[in-house]
């Protein structure tokens, strides 16, 4: 088989992987062996399954055969496997898995293990299995594959999870991972190109998960993955599993060598979600059934879904777990807005349901809110995931709930939490007596969007907290207060655990938001307005309100906001897309209501006339269809004192799940914890301040559809304040501690006027290996990966033709060349060029894909816009990204530039000393403290500009001393030489060696070897230094003597020497400790 595909590049270095992390090898399992190693209905490996299913339940051994029964049946059904999964995380009668002690269970993998369920079969690369079930598979491409895992989603999406024949294995399988081996790049989150993805089973498709291993310290490879108890290579095993899939060849490659790093893209993943006591808290914890509805023209549409928990969920899960069992009983959970708050409280209740039961204790789980709609929205999330849901909205309620001495009030067996709306007794000062309700319970406080703050004293949940001290609050929030008194750690302790917008954003789990200005002419409109209508009134007698409430002002404003709806949803190709106005005052709001009940109104037929068969007419009054073409806009108002609560509950589902309502107009209200992801255009018509401001901005972050962005379209002019709360929310984060590009006819024939001019192709081939030098082009696997961080396409295109002027020399030496051309040509021949070039293409391809991706939705919306037929140019004043700065990330940047100057081995290279001198005389006289959102964005390119440089000088660094096998001692020379050679070709002096990098490589190494060779026979003649810089001169002139060509100067010798000499002494001294 070809020795560089996705085979031996990625997949069986991650088999080998998996070894280490005490997985067992099964072997390869073939068709034949159905019904005796393995069960094809299921693919549960049978003996195994049955070891371990008497070894677990003692006392039950006669009941495998029923329960591999049970599970068959439990498989087929079309449920998503919730019936499986239920019986996996059982523990009686019998268990299939013992969560509670890894060593009790058995964890192997095999590959290529065919799913096949009649003509239809499908074939993961690697299958992992517990106890025999097969819980966990592995899709691997290599990288910069075609389509990138885009392609792999697609797949999912189109042909395996809507394929009924593949139910049972879907159902089964409870992780699925997929990686191209390739760092992350996915377009903002949005699109997987690259990386390493995971997701669950689904009916038609599953969102691809970024996974980022835990690293507050900002250390170049997390703890976790740097620290794991990784178990030997057994060379035995190696060979088995090279042997069974043809791949023995590869064992010496440098590509495997290199691909057999714990820290590849592929490895890391499997470390942090499959190292047995990861997998199984996700397969025990991270696995929710979520059942969603939606009412279609009166009728309830009703999905379940299946969702796997996302990686800072978990890790927020381990913190909190972690800082209990220290005896931490509060804190703050710091999650940005639709990061998924609520879904961590769901997982929680099981989490922390298991911790207490270890101490013989009941956890009764409460989730505060301070609004009722909030009560309702969470109520209604809790019980689509699945738990038995208790509301109190009166204080009697709640101490009724107090009463109750078990977590479980059903017989039903489901995790239970009340939902506790405290609005309504928040100011009640009435200490609250529990003593008499006191039992082993553990009262678990989730308080939800803590950032609205609860008072400290004063008001019934500070009672209610004072009066049980041992009970555990735990606040959640995406933006914590800042003020003194209601700070959210002053209340509720330190950061539990944070997680914001830069990681969100980049996750996909958030999107950027775009602030758009209105166009000026319409801002013009408006000042006409507010000008004619001061004229009418004394200043001192006319409120502002009057103004913004006048008719001719809201007229204005709602065409514009009907006119900029329909536009944006036309752009966007799709009329789901919807907005929300925020309003300046509770009045205006209802006049810009009725304006569009107006417009709405007037759009309805005139009534018809019906003839009946007796002559008589009856009249007739169709109503508008939602979806009826040119139809205005349907608005909906929500205002605390406007519509009961009901007739408000029921605008928000039409909004957020019917989709009836295009647009909600408030005031106050669904400003904080109103989610829904069509909303995506959001009009500003008034300034907010602090959480407020950001809770509020936030609300069109959420993923939808294929969108990107999500727009808030500004009339108040929020941008100074949005600038002061980034600022001080700066501050608050800075005290958490922890298609080919060219086609046949562009090609050139670089040769066709050379072919005899042997001189010229030896020239010509010594440039292209000098193009080539900064690359590891004797081992593909490092070149990909090189190239794989390249964006810039001129780059690539280059290599491109180098490598195809090589190719095409090689082939004319091949035919045409004599012997002596041949001999000559061998000692400069690059062997591995038909791999390197693929790898070059498919880069390049990788690259259009992303320019495609951008400009098809640039194309789409300049062709969209230029195609409406709209009564004046839309023109903005312009428009920006609101970017939500982190100080975690300046401190992530901080640390990172730190590390690149500390990890480079030549620290007298020039450049390197200059951006050495330059950063520490910056920050001498700048200091490194951030108190302003300018600082922030100086000091954040400043170091962008630095880890840049450094990251270029140590790239090329790196390719210098794999030249060398890693010697850093003469990759250190070889640049002396080389700055040596630039002075001197500037002057037009002759060169020391040569010019040619790759000439300056060889002399070196074979100077390298000999030298290495003595001292390691006799490394005590470092200890005499005039001695040992002799033996380096006489093998200086040694090696030249091959070089006749080469002709230097004594004092070249001198320079070689003495360098050549230090290092290896400074070598000896470093590491015999000699000063």
């Amino acid at each position: 088989m070809s020795k560089f595909n996705e085979a031996t590049r990625v997949q069986m270095p991650a088999m080998i992987h998996l070894t280490r992390l005490h997985y067992s090898y099964f072997g390869k399992i073939h068709e034949e062996q159905a019904g005796t190693v393995y069960d094809p209905d299921t693919n549960i490996l049978l003996e195994v399954f049955k070891k371990q299913f008497e070894r677990l339940n003692p006392g039950h051994e006669g009941e495998y055969i029923q329960t591999l029964k049970d599970i068959r049946k439990e498989l087929n059904d079309d449920d998503l496997g919730r019936g499986f999964y239920n019986r996996l995380k059982s523990v009686s009668p019998v268990r299939l898995i013992d969560f509670d002690n890894i060593g009790n269970n058995t964890f192997h993998f095999t590959a290529e293990f065919t799913c096949k369920n009649g003509q239809d079969e499908f074939r993961p690369d690697i299958t992992l299995f517990v106890n025999g079930l097969p819980l966990c598979f592995v899709e691997v491409k290599k990288p910069n594959n075609h389509g990138g895992m885009l392609a792999e989603s697609k797949r999912m999406t189109y042909e395996r999870f809507p394929n009924k024949k593949f139910r049972r294995f879907i159902n089964i399988t409870q992780l699925m991972i997929f990686s191209n081996n390739m760092e992350y790049d996915a377009l903002g989150g949005i699109v997987p190109i690259q990386g390493a993805f995971y997701c669950t089973g689904a009916r038609k498709s599953a969102p691809f998960n970024c996974f980022r291993e835990e690293n507050h310290t900002g250390n170049k490879i997390a703890p976790f993955n740097r620290d794991y108890p990784y178990r030997e290579i057994n060379p035995v095993i190696e060979k088995q599993i090279l042997s069974d899939y043809n791949c023995q060849v590869i064992h010496t490659s440098p590509e495997y060598q290199t691909n057999l790093n714990f820290n590849t893209p592929t490895n890391r993943i499997l470390t942090s979600m499959c190292s047995p006591e990861r997998l199984l808290y996700i397969i025990r914890y991270g696995i929710a059934y979520v059942k969603m509805e939606r009412e279609v023209e009166g009728k309830i549409e009703s999905t379940d879904q299946k969702h796997i928990m996302r990686y800072q969920q978990m890790f927020a899960s381990m913190a909190i777990r972690q800082k209990l069992s220290k005896g931490i009983k509060s804190g703050v959970v710091w999650h940005t807005q639709g990061s998924g708050k609520t879904a961590l409280s769901y997982y929680l209740t099981y989490i922390l349901n298991d911790f207490y039961a270890k101490q013989n204790k009941v956890a009764k789980f409460y989730f505060i809110v301070d609004r009722l709609d909030l009560l309702e929205q969470a109520t209604q999330e809790f019980e689509a995931r699945g738990l038995k849901v208790s509301t109190a909205n009166s204080r009697a309620e709640l101490m009724e709930q107090f009463r109750v001495n078990q977590a479980q009030q059903g017989t039903t067996g489901q995790a239970e939490i009340t939902v506790v709306n405290i609005q309504r007794f928040a100011e009640d000062k009435e200490k609250v007596r529990i003593n008499d309700y006191a039992t082993n319970l553990q009262r678990i406080f989730i308080l939800d969007e803590a950032h609205r703050g609860y008072k400290p004293g004063g008001c019934f949940l500070a009672n209610l907290f004072e009066a049980d001290p041992n009970s555990v609050k735990i606040a959640l929030t995406g933006t914590p207060l800042l003020k003194e008194e209601r700070a959210s750690c002053i209340v509720f302790g330190d950061y539990l655990h944070t997680y914001y917008y830069d990681k969100s954003i980049a996750d996909g789990y958030t999107l950027k938001i775009i602030r758009e200005d209105i166009e000026t002419s319409y801002k013009e409109k408006l000042s006409d307005v507010y000008d004619k209508l001061e004229t009418l009134v004394q200043k001192k007698d006319i409120r502002k309100s009057e103004i913004i409430e006048h008719p001719n002002y809201v007229r204005e404003l709602a065409a514009y906001i009907q006119k900029d709806l329909v536009d944006f949803r036309r752009i966007q190709g799709d009329d789901t897309l919807g907005g929300m106005v925020i309003c300046e005052t509770s009045e205006q709001a209802r006049r810009l209501y009725e304006y569009f009940q107006e417009e709405w109104e007037k759009a309805q037929p005139k009534p018809i006339k019906i003839k009946l068969p007796d002559g008589s007419y009856a009249v007739g009054e169709p109503q508008v269809e939602y979806k009826s073409a040119n139809r205005p806009l349907r608005a909906a108002i929500i205002l605390h004192d406007t519509d009961d609560k009901e007739k408000r509950k029921q605008i928000v589902k039409d909004f957020k799940k019917n989709m009836t309502v295009d647009i909600l107009i408030v005031f106050n209200m669904l400003l904080t914890g109103f989610d829904a992801p069509r909303l995506k255009r959001l009009y500003f018509g008034r300034k907010l301040k602090d959480h407020n401001l950001l809770q509020a901005i936030t609300r069109v972050n959420r993923p939808y559809k294929d969108m990107r962005y999500g727009f808030v379209i500004d009339f108040a002019d929020i941008k100074r304040n949005f600038d002061e709360t980034n600022e001080a929310y700066l501050q608050e984060l800075n005290r958490f501690n922890e298609p080919e590009e060219t086609g046949e006819d562009n090609a050139t024939d670089t040769f066709s006027q050379v072919i005899e001019d042997k001189e010229e192709i030896i020239k010509q081939m010594k440039e292209v290996r000098q193009t080539l030098f900064n690359y590891s082009y004797d081992n593909a696997e490092d070149f990909s990966a090189e190239i794989s961080t390249e964006e810039d396409k001129g780059v690539l295109l280059e290599l491109k033709h180098a490598l195809e002027s090589a190719k095409n020399m090689a082939n004319l030496v091949r035919t045409f060349g004599d012997d002596d051309m041949k001999e000559q040509f061998s000692k400069l021949e690059i062997t591995m060029i038909p791999q390197l070039l693929s790898e070059v293409q498919r880069r390049i391809g990788i690259i259009n894909q992303k320019e495609a991706f951008s400009t098809s939705e640039e194309t789409k919306t300049l062709i969209n816009e230029a195609m409406m037929d709209i009564e004046f140019t839309f023109s903005k004043i312009g428009q920006e990204e609101m970017k939500l700065i982190s100080g975690q990330e300046l401190k992530d940047k901080w640390q990172r530039t730190i590390m690149a100057f500390t990890n480079n081995f030549d620290q007298d290279d020039p450049e390197f000393m200059s951006l050495r001198e330059a950063f520490m005389q910056r920050f001498k006289e700048h200091g490194f403290v951030i108190d302003s959102k300018a600082k922030f964005d100086e000091e954040s390119k400043a170091l962008d500009d630095i880890i840049k440089r450094l990251q270029e000088l140590q790239t090329r660094n790196n390719a210098l001393l794999k030249k060398y096998k890693g010697d850093q001692k003469f990759a250190r020379v070889h640049k002396r030489i080389r700055e040596v050679n630039t002075a001197r070709k500037e002057k037009g002096e002759k060169p020391m060696f040569s010019f040619m990098d790759d000439e300056i490589m060889v002399i070196l190494n074979m100077i390298k070897e000999d030298i290495d060779a003595k001292v390691y026979d006799r490394n005590d003649i470092l200890k005499r230094d005039a001695y040992f810089a002799s033996t380096v001169m006489a093998q200086i002139s040694q090696t030249l003597y091959h070089f006749p060509q080469i002709t230097p100067e004594m004092d070249d010798y001198k320079f070689i020497q003495s360098r050549i000499s230090q290092q290896y002494i400074n070598q000896y001294n470093a590491t015999y400790g000699i000063a």
